[in-house]
């Protein structure tokens, strides 16, 4: 499969094969111009051409290297810190204040406490740490818990890592077929589940493997205690049963498998399991550019676009798929970035997939304590870290002012 782009459209001069095509949005259609920016993100993408006598086609790499991942989500990245600059600098010294220096932090006892992000301020501090990330800012439509993970070892409590669960997504077809889901066991149970799609650590905890901290504690009873509190009174809308227990975690790695996630074990239980990977659908390859000017093409065609807060990339899909089937592209192929993640999954009951799959109803869960999971996580992960000189050295010289966005 490839998308075709009518070569009429390209400026001065047929390109060859795999030469830099170059072209002009000016005094194009909008039709023309979201057409031309598409191309443009997907060469940028490493896409191959090949030409015809009328038109060019496009499809992607067998493979794609973590550089090429890495370069596709700094651009999405960069796109939205500077549509966020002046929020991110009058907010960076307040996200400095709650961060912690090197030398305490080696000094520190390390131990952390969770913080719900329930105040404007405290959903402004998880909002400026996101941006750390080098993957781009995202938001989930539905159900959401953001967590700011603080070392209350120290007076100021910094903050060690945030970490955020939300609504799966609907349909994942290795996912589901791990779990024995049919699409109406899914549909009366996925709010037994839930998404992680923020894990890890800030500096100067990361060096000191924070992330793989953060991840054992979104294990721990004191989370599914959490998501009980928050939804003790909600109902599901096919049976009527209180949707507050949480049976299950889904995770995806930005690179393949995940250093972060593997060889995580727990009493001899491995906490996240691999299950597949996804097919590498998504909207990371289209730049922010390119979807402005698609929600303008949609306009043009008296198309509803609005956007809420907090829509997120379920809006975005939408869009790019309404504007790919107005421009005569296969939607699918158009999302189909290619960019393939491990998917994990993290029981958090012995017998999670039998509830999952209406086969039990009473969840037989773990009884993971944060106590227990902090020592394990400094017995088998930080004790040795502490003994790398490089490691301590870049935890000694950081400052809360390091922090830069």
């Amino acid at each position: 499969m490839s998308l075709q782009f009518d070569l009429d459209i390209l400026l001065d001069r047929l390109p060859t094969e795999n030469e830099h095509v170059q072209f002009s949005l000016i005094e194009k259609t909008i039709e023309q111009k979201v057409k031309l920016l598409i191309l443009r993100d997907l060469l940028n993408l490493d896409w191959q051409i090949k030409i015809g006598k009328k038109k060019m086609e496009v499809f992607p790499p067998d493979f794609y290297d973590k550089d090429t991942i890495r370069k596709a989500m700094g651009r999405k990245r960069e796109e939205i810190i500077y549509a966020n600059r002046k929020w991110i600098d009058k907010n960076i010294e307040f996200a400095r204040k709650n961060l912690a220096n090197g030398y305490d932090v080696l000094t520190s006892k390390i131990e952390p406490t969770f913080e719900v992000c329930e105040t404007r301020k405290q959903h402004s501090l998880f909002r400026m740490y996101r941006y750390y990330w080098s993957s781009p800012y995202s938001d989930y439509v539905g159900r959401r818990i953001k967590l700011l993970i603080r070392d209350r070892a120290l007076p100021n409590k910094p903050v060690i890592g945030i970490a955020a669960l939300g609504s799966p997504i609907i349909h994942i077809p290795e996912r589901d077929e791990y779990i024995g889901w049919n699409k109406g066991t899914r549909t009366k149970n996925l709010i037994y589940t839930m998404d992680a799609f923020v894990i890890g650590a800030l500096p100067p905890y990361n060096y000191l493997l924070g992330g793989k901290l953060i991840s054992y504690l979104l294990v721990s009873n004191e989370v599914r205690k959490i998501y009980r509190e928050k939804y003790k009174d909600k109902e599901t809308i096919i049976d009527k049963r209180i949707a507050n227990s949480l049976v299950g975690i889904f995770t995806t790695s930005l690179y393949g498998k995940s250093s972060q996630y593997n060889r995580l074990k727990f009493k001899d239980a491995l906490l996240y399991q691999e299950i597949g990977h996804t097919k590498g659908y998504g909207t990371l390859h289209i730049s922010e550019e390119t979807i402005q000017e698609m929600v303008v093409l949609l306009k043009s065609k008296n198309i509803d676009v609005n956007h809420r807060f907090g829509d997120g990339p379920s809006w975005v899909m939408r869009v790019i798929r309404t504007a790919g089937d107005i421009l005569g592209f296969d939607s699918d192929y158009l999302l189909q970035h290619s960019f393939k993640r491990s998917i994990y999954f993290v029981p958090l009951a012995n017998n999670s997939r039998e509830v999952l799959n209406d086969e039990t109803k009473k969840p037989k869960y773990y009884n993971y304590t944060k106590k227990e999971l902090i020592e394990h996580w400094k017995q088998r992960w930080l004790e040795n870290r502490k003994k790398n000189f490089d490691i301590i050295t870049r935890v000694l010289n950081f400052t809360p002012n390091d922090f830069v966005i």
